[in-house]
């Protein structure tokens, strides 16, 4: 049985940059690969189309060094997709170039306005409610008007907490399945996941926690043994996809994606 939260035909992604070396990052840790990073994204998209989806890839956007983390500029759901409004203040203008790519897509779509902010990698939907982690880059004001809108179509929203020192929910967390939440222990002593099966990341691979479910396979961040392992044993089909060097911009696999069911 396929799920509006794991099963998709279309993707949107946009290839980074050359001034993606610049990008935003909570701890200095080197800066990216460019041309690393460039083969990486090709194995990204390859994975997402042998699926069978038809993904649109953007052109990088130089004065945007961190426009390849699209998912943070859409919520895509099977209504319509909501354009969101960024906590850090460089990466404002890049949802204004999302947008005509998301209108020609979605019958339906809204705005968030303001003066609230609220982020893509804040937000895990599963189906059955819509997860929000607050954060440094979603606030409680843009919580409440994603809620206004999503109580328009008919989806329940639970407002979370983000840890301290942890960018985005979704650095923490991933759905592999409707039922199933990938997480850290850290994200789940919070209590987010009552009522889901949870699986803990291994001890020391953390990092990992940052995987997307994408029809009926699981791109998971290399290097990451244990955790490569677990979810095989647990059935799923896990594509293992190079993120050294999006990481060193606390990004990973649901950052570099939109995953949708278009409504035109």
């Amino acid at each position: 049985m396929t799920s509006p939260a794991t099963h998709f035909t279309h993707a949107i992604s946009r290839r980074p940059g050359q001034s993606v070396t610049g990008g935003l990052r909570a701890e200095d840790r080197g800066a990216p690969d460019h041309v690393r990073m460039l083969a990486a994204h090709d194995n990204y998209i390859a994975t997402l189309r042998a699926t069978g989806a038809e993904v649109t890839l953007l052109d990088p956007l130089e004065d945007y060094p961190d426009a390849l983390f699209v998912e943070d500029t859409a919520l895509c759901l099977p209504e319509g997709a909501i354009m969101m409004r960024p906590g850090a203040p460089s990466r404002m203008g890049e949802v204004a170039h999302m947008r005509p790519t998301l209108a020609g897509l979605f019958a339906d779509l809204r705005d968030i306005t303001g003066p609230g902010h609220i982020e893509g990698g804040d937000i895990l939907y599963t189906g059955r409610e819509v997860l929000v982690g607050k954060s440094a880059r979603t606030d409680a004001e843009g919580v409440a008007e994603l809620r206004k809108i999503l109580d328009e179509w008919g989806h329940s929203l639970r407002e979370l907490q983000t840890p301290d020192g942890v960018l985005h929910f979704k650095t923490d967390c991933s759905l592999l399945d409707p039922e199933t939440i990938l997480s850290t222990r850290l994200l789940d002593s919070e209590g987010c996941f009552d009522g889901y099966r949870v699986l803990h990341l291994p001890e020391g691979e953390e990092a990992a926690a940052n995987a997307i479910r994408f029809n009926d396979v699981v791109l998971l961040p290399d290097g990451f043994p244990k955790t490569a392992e677990m979810l095989t044993r647990e059935g799923y089909d896990i594509r293992p996809i190079d993120n050294t060097d999006c990481a060193l911009l606390d990004g990973g696999m649901s950052c570099l994606s939109l995953r949708l069911n278009p409504t035109k």
